[in-house]
């Protein structure tokens, strides 16, 4: 076993530095290789390609059903955060997001159909190496150590590559900025999702086996080191305008376009601090974060991704490059019926009456999306999403399956920023606190054109608490962050239950005090698929959550 063994080598990647500069080709899968890449342009091509094509497209096993890793991996965690659902069974997306109860409004007790009858025992009976690509653990960790992978290669191949002219030192610290960067982001994953993981600082040219499991909150602790030498890196490049062209044959020239687009150092630094709060807020409850955590969130947000920043995103092309579909375009369909992914009732029951982001994203089916009572008990859905929106202007459009016309954000984002923020200020407490976290708030609802009257000040700690979790599953849907907020919150804990919730029965009858009790497994088990060639050393972390 070299490395880890389910990552695909990235000999494979592929960007032809002969064809268009800025944009993806993958006509050409023998060029460039590692190998070849010891040039400035070469290098920079593999850095492009390597971290898009391996870190969100190529994998050895796929599945057009759920899509690749932004339909796929994050749309496996938009099942489990409850602003989607699925009745396709591919890797067992329907039952991953099946919960193990539902009360209906009468009393009627619905228990989780399948003959796995949770969702604990559901992941260990298939978390073995022979479900191949149908194990839903594998997909995250397999994208994410793929961009490891290849941020190490490219991190080797640019310390031996002599860069030209007096902007030297500024290439190399670009690109060396670009590969810790996309190292933070996959380590940041996979310690937000898996109980442990392994630190992998070599690319596929060295045989050194690496069976030494850490504990997810050391694989934070990395994402983190990588985040500060990404910044550090940042600081190095001093030439402005060579490390504008760098960064400009990095991002490829579609992406640069609406919030994308070359952000400048200072930009950059700030989405590494939004990534650094995130990295807090997300792996711990609610209730076990400390007054400390929530000032170092605070001391991040208040100089983290503003309003006016470019950040880093993705975007359909024509070519279907890296992003071939989103969750969000999983969801929309026809008038009469739903995608492959149903709108969950309890996603759109978060809408504030008159949010003009509801008027312009949700449209009401012909037909009742009524599905198949043995494939789950909560997606139902009477809604979809409106493709390409209603045309409200100024409001945020969720899905449009146009080619260049649906932009997603891949990492950082005002929005999260913001709402962190104002997390923050209310846990904090003070009404001085509060009031400025109801400001961020309403800054959010602003910026994605809600069209929502202002909070006012001097509200409740707990009415600003209800507003900031409502405002972040609209607001931040469709991004993969709403599992990480309803762990955070204990809303899945098998012990725990959402009350007031509006279920459509099996028979179509619409409940609107439902309590469902999930019952999700809060950190997944290391993949087998990995574990099967790769066992852990002695001494290694605990490889399986003890839940």
């Amino acid at each position: 076993m070299k490395n880890n063994k389910i990552l695909i080598g990235i000999l494979g990647v592929t960007l032809g530095i002969t064809s268009c500069k800025k944009d993806l080709d993958i006509s050409n899968t023998n060029q460039p290789t590692p190998q070849s890449a010891q040039t400035e342009t070469g290098v920079v091509s593999l850095a492009q390609g390597s971290i898009y094509r391996n870190g969100f497209y190529d994998l050895k096993y796929s599945d057009g059903v759920f899509g690749r890793f932004w339909a796929g991996a994050t749309g496996f965690q938009e099942i489990m955060g409850d602003i989607i659902g699925a009745e396709a069974a591919n890797s067992f997306m329907n039952q991953i997001g099946c919960p193990n109860k539902v009360t209906l409004d009468n009393g009627t007790v619905v228990l989780n159909p399948s003959a796995i009858t949770t969702q604990y025992a559901l992941l260990r009976a298939i978390n073995v190496n022979a479900q191949q690509g149908s194990n839903p653990t594998y997909y995250e960790w397999a994208y994410m150590y793929n961009m490891i992978t290849a941020a190490n290669s490219v991190l080797a191949i640019t310390a031996n590559t002599t860069f030209t002219g007096s902007g030297a030192a500024t290439k190399k610290a670009t690109i060396q900025a670009w590969a810790y960067w996309w190292k933070g982001f996959a380590y940041a994953r996979i310690g937000s999702i898996y109980y442990a993981g392994l630190i992998q600082n070599s690319g596929t040219t060295d045989a050194s086996t690496n069976g030494n499991y850490v504990s997810k909150e050391a694989i934070i602790a990395e994402s983190n080191a990588n985040f500060d030498k990404a910044a550090a890196a940042l600081d190095a490049a001093t030439s402005t305008t060579d490390y504008s062209a760098i960064l400009g044959s990095l991002i490829p020239s579609f992406l640069q376009k609406g919030k994308g687009g070359i952000l400048t150092t200072a930009m950059w630094k700030r989405s590494i601090n939004t990534m650094k709060a995130r990295n807090i807020l997300i792996n711990n409850t609610v209730a076990a974060m400390t007054a400390t955590q929530w000032n170092s969130i605070l001391t991040l947000t208040n100089a983290g991704v503003t309003s006016s920043d470019l950040i880093f995103t993705g975007r359909t092309d024509a070519n279907g490059d890296f992003l071939g579909t989103t969750v969000a375009d999983k969801i929309q369909s026809s008038g009469s019926a739903t995608g492959t992914y149903k709108l969950s009732e309890r996603w759109v029951q978060e809408f504030r009456a008159g949010d003009k982001r509801k008027d312009n994203n949700v449209r009401t089916l012909t037909q009742v999306g009524i599905f198949n009572t043995d494939r789950g008990n909560v997606f139902n859905t009477r809604y979809s999403l409106t493709n390409g929106g209603s045309g409200l202007p100024g409001v945020i459009t969720y899905s449009n399956t146009a080619a260049g016309a649906n932009e997603i954000t891949l990492a950082s984002t005002y929005e999260e920023n913001e709402l962190m923020k104002a997390e923050a200020l209310i846990r904090l407490g003070g009404q001085a606190n509060i009031d400025n976290a109801v400001a961020s708030i309403n800054a959010v609802r602003v910026y994605q054109g809600a069209g929502l009257a202002p909070l006012g000040a001097g509200i409740t700690q707990a009415a600003a608490a209800e507003e900031l979790r409502s405002e972040r599953r609209i607001g931040l849907a469709f991004k993969g962050l709403s599992f990480y907020d309803a762990r955070r919150f204990e809303i899945i804990a098998p012990d725990k239950s959402r009350t007031g919730c509006v279920v459509l029965s099996a028979t179509g009858v619409v409940n609107t005090n439902a309590t469902i009790n999930y019952g999700y497994l809060d950190y997944w088990d290391v993949p087998d698929n990995e574990l099967a060639y790769n066992p852990a050393a002695s001494g290694s972390a605990a490889i399986k959550n003890p839940k």
